[in-house]
Order: C-alpha cells, then sequence, then structure tokens
C-alpha cells in the first residue's frame, strides 16, 4: 500500500476508495485515519447544512463514521465512498432534526404557560479566520441557514461543497433537473438576503479548520480502539 499522509485534511486521488477499504477492512488505524481526513471537510459542511449547528454537525460526522466503519465491508465501490459516506452523514443529520422537533414539541407543550424563553449558545471565536473573513462568513451562514430544508441540503453540496449536478442527484436520490430547480430558487433567496449588504461574495461558508478536522478524526480512531 503506499504511503497514506496523516497529516491534511485531503488526500491524493492516487489512493483508490477500493484500496483504502481494503486497508481498513484489516483494521489498519492508517487507512481508517486517511478515509477521514480525505472526507471530513464534505461531510462537515454536508452535516452543518441541514442541521446549522458546528458542534451538532461535528457529532453527526463522527457517529456516521460509526456507522460506516461498522459496515464497511457492505461497499462495493458502486459510488464514490465520498457519495457512500455523505448518504450515511444525510441520513444521520435528518434523523436528529426529525427526533429534534419530536422534543421540541414535547418540550414546548410543557413549557406552554411559562414566560421564559432560553436562546441558544453558538460559539464564535475560531483563531484560524481573520475579524473580517468571520464577518463576512457568517453572513453568508446566516443567510444559508434560512433556507428551507429541502433548498438547503441542494445548496450546501452544490455550491459550498462544489458536486456537479449528477453528483448532488446521486447523493440525494433525485433527478438532475430538480437539482437545478431547487439550486436556482436556493440561489435566488440567498442572493436576495446578501445583496444589499455585501453584493458579490465568494460562498465559502463552513470551512473545517484543521484544529477541528485532528479533533474529530482523533475522536473516531479512539472509538474504534486504536491508539492515538
Amino acid at each position: 500500500m503506499p504511503a497514506i499522509s496523516t497529516k491534511e485534511c485531503t488526500l491524493p486521488a492516487r489512493v483508490g476508495d477500493l484500496q483504502l477499504v481494503r486497508h481498513a477492512l484489516t483494521r489498519d488505524g492508517d487507512a481508517f485515519r486517511a478515509i477521514m481526513r480525505a472526507h471530513n471537510r464534505q461531510l462537515y459542511r454536508i452535516a452543518r447544512g441541514i442541521v446549522r449547528n458546528d458542534a451538532e454537525a461535528e457529532d453527526i460526522v463522527q457517529e456516521a463514521y460509526v456507522r460506516a466503519f461498522a459496515h464497511l465491508d457492505s461497499f462495493r465501490g458502486d459510488s464514490s465512498l465520498a457519495t457512500w459516506l455523505s448518504r450515511i452523514v444525510i441520513n444521520e443529520a435528518l434523523g436528529r432534526l426529525r427526533k429534534q422537533r419530536r422534543t421540541t414539541a414535547v418540550a414546548a407543550r410543557c413549557v406552554e404557560d411559562t414566560k421564559v424563553i432560553q436562546f441558544p449558545l453558538r460559539a464564535t471565536d475560531d483563531p484560524e479566520r481573520t475579524m473580517a473573513q468571520r464577518q463576512l462568513l457568517q453572513l453568508v451562514e446566516k443567510a444559508t441557514d434560512k433556507l428551507p430544508n429541502t433548498y438547503r441540503i441542494v445548496f450546501v453540496a452544490r455550491v459550498i461543497e462544489g458536486l456537479s449536478i449528477d453528483e448532488t442527484a446521486r447523493l440525494l436520490d433525485i433527478r438532475p433537473q430538480t437539482v437545478k430547480t431547487r439550486l436556482h430558487r436556493a440561489r435566488r433567496l440567498v442572493r436576495k438576503q446578501l445583496d444589499e449588504e455585501i453584493g458579490p461574495v465568494m460562498l465559502d461558508a463552513f470551512p473545517f479548520a484543521g484544529q477541528r478536522c485532528e479533533r474529530l478524526t482523533a475522536a473516531v480512531i479512539k472509538r474504534l480502539g486504536f491508539p492515538e
């Protein structure tokens, strides 16, 4: 097996999916690390686009990896490993949303007569961004978060993650024309919110910083029983 870098969040394309999977099935810790560092960024951004919460997205990706690695022998290479993992992340994220809605509905009934309003706490500190970048990307993230779920998933996959129309269609199990229609509507909604404030921008939201990549990879490796 060619040497696999365990220091980057991207993996050279020369290392094939099936080759990595074969080595992972032998309990090769480096292969597991290589798979995660190759796909962490994409999977995190997809999860973040669905649940709209940084910490929740990270937890979703971790759970999706554990589930995927437990059934890694079912990967046959019919689709790319990235697509296979992305579908697992999407299912996990959508499941979380359904569970949250049920929990929220129960909680709302329980506190119906109270005056207390609870505000969610969200971390905003990120030492790897400059202040200007933070402000700009927060505007883009905010605009994206306001999209309806159906449009937001397509927008994240197509615009932010850069998947092709066909790749997005296969990932979400919808027709390419449906991708185009939803993307057009999503772009129009985002542009409406952004134009007056910042004009044309580079939509490079939801970055997956190296520190988060390493933290997520280390957590999954620990759960799989490998030495750190």
